[in-house]
């Protein structure tokens, strides 16, 4: 049975027949230790020579923008990352600066580890990034996981965090962007519940539904709703809902236009699988990827793997996934053309393309730990889902 937080994120799919071992993960932050990989080439290149400085953030508790933003308002110094890695696990990252220069040598403090390892003549970019590798323990399951080997047969959905996971609503701010509803966005934002969400979260929430308190509970919103803050604040002034969702930083806000077409994504991709699409092996007239990562069209003999489109508004109609993508568009009231968005065209995204099945590789289970390799821009999670099959993800961990 699949559990409505998965299909209100898209999936309503299992891509394995493993039978699940239930139980917990990320009891303690120990349990999840995800370290990101970097190609060997660039690795190599880091140098004791100057140029753009670059670090391993090592971090507990605190999820990588806001690790970046304590870096900045101690140390002053802005640091970029590769990817985003949330606050309920240990991981390891690399992190550059955004101009020549010394820098910091390190940065500590209870939930952040900061270390130079050198300088390159570029700075790093998403591309440098090749996976991560994950060391992950499950808790109070039913049976070992060791009799799992479908590896190989798992799709590449986009996982909970991707939506917000105990309050998944970025994909419907971002559909609200998307079809220029400035003011339901600001709604989303600010007053949108969650069954999965703390009973503190809500009632705040609760409180906040009609806009004419938002004078009155302002300062009962609390320090860790920093965006809600913003948007209230710029409500109280202009009563603007564009001027408002403007004043959010321009990375969450295309975050939130990315998270609407990863649920977009997700539909396609649980529709092909139950119309019967084959989707681990790619065939005459498909879209994929080579070794190298590079697009392009299916050519016998060569090793590529199957790519899905990711729709935005230079979406490609002319793969065997056009059936179920329209149909979704249609259902949503959404048109390709939507997300060139002219009133905040910082945000538009033209799509492009996904991976249909997670690339995992290296993996390993003894009892109930496991490792894998997982490439850039897959999640870890829907590994563990296939795994686990749990009936409440949100208080399993995920």
């Amino acid at each position: 049975m699949i559990p409505q937080i998965d299909k209100q994120i898209g999936i309503s799919v299992y891509s394995t027949n493993y039978q699940g071992i239930g139980g917990k993960i990320r009891v303690e932050p120990e349990d999840f230790q995800v370290k990101e990989r970097i190609s060997e080439k660039i690795e190599k290149n880091i140098s004791e020579q100057d140029g753009y400085s670059v670090y391993k953030l090592t971090k507990k508790k605190i999820d990588t923008n806001h690790a970046l933003s304590e870096v900045f308002r101690v140390k002053g110094i802005r640091l970029k990352s590769l990817g985003l890695k949330d606050a309920s696990a240990i991981t390891e990252q690399f992190v550059c600066s955004e101009s020549k220069g010394k820098g910091i040598e390190e940065y500590n403090s209870d939930r952040v580890n900061l270390k130079r390892l050198g300088y390159l003549k570029k700075p790093l970019s998403k591309k440098d990034m090749i996976g991560n590798h994950f060391e992950i323990k499950i808790t109070d399951s039913q049976e070992p996981a060791e009799k799992f080997s479908e590896f190989e047969k798992i799709l590449n959905f986009y996982g909970y965090q991707r939506f917000g996971s105990k309050r998944p609503v970025t994909h419907l701010i971002g559909k609200a962007i998307v079809q220029k509803d400035f003011a339901k966005a600001v709604e989303l934002i600010v007053s949108f519940t969650s069954e999965f969400d703390s009973t503190e979260n809500t009632e705040i929430r609760e409180k906040l539904r009609d806009k004419a308190n938002y004078s009155k509970y302002l300062q009962e919103v609390p320090p860790q709703m920093d965006i809600e803050r913003i948007v209230i604040s710029e409500m109280i002034q202009n009563d603007d809902p564009l001027k408002a969702i403007r004043a959010i930083p321009i990375s969450l806000r295309r975050f939130y236009v990315q998270a609407y077409q990863s649920f977009i994504f997700n539909k396609t991709l649980s529709m092909a699988f139950e119309d019967g699409e084959e989707l681990f092996e790619s065939q005459e007239g498909d879209i994929c990827y080579d070794k190298s990562s590079v697009i392009g069209k299916f050519i016998k003999g060569l090793d590529q793997v199957l790519a899905i489109p990711f729709v935005g508004y230079s979406y490609y109609k002319k793969t065997r996934f056009d059936y179920q993508i329209s149909k979704i568009l249609e259902e949503e009231e959404i048109s390709f053309k939507d997300f060139y968005i002219k009133e905040m065209q910082e945000v538009s995204n033209e799509g492009g393309f996904r991976q249909a099945a997670i690339n995992c590789t290296n993996y390993y289970i003894h009892e109930n730990k496991i490792q894998f390799t997982l490439s850039r821009g897959s999640f870890a999670t829907m590994v563990l889902r296939e795994i686990m099959k749990p009936v409440d993800p949100i208080g399993s961990g995920f």
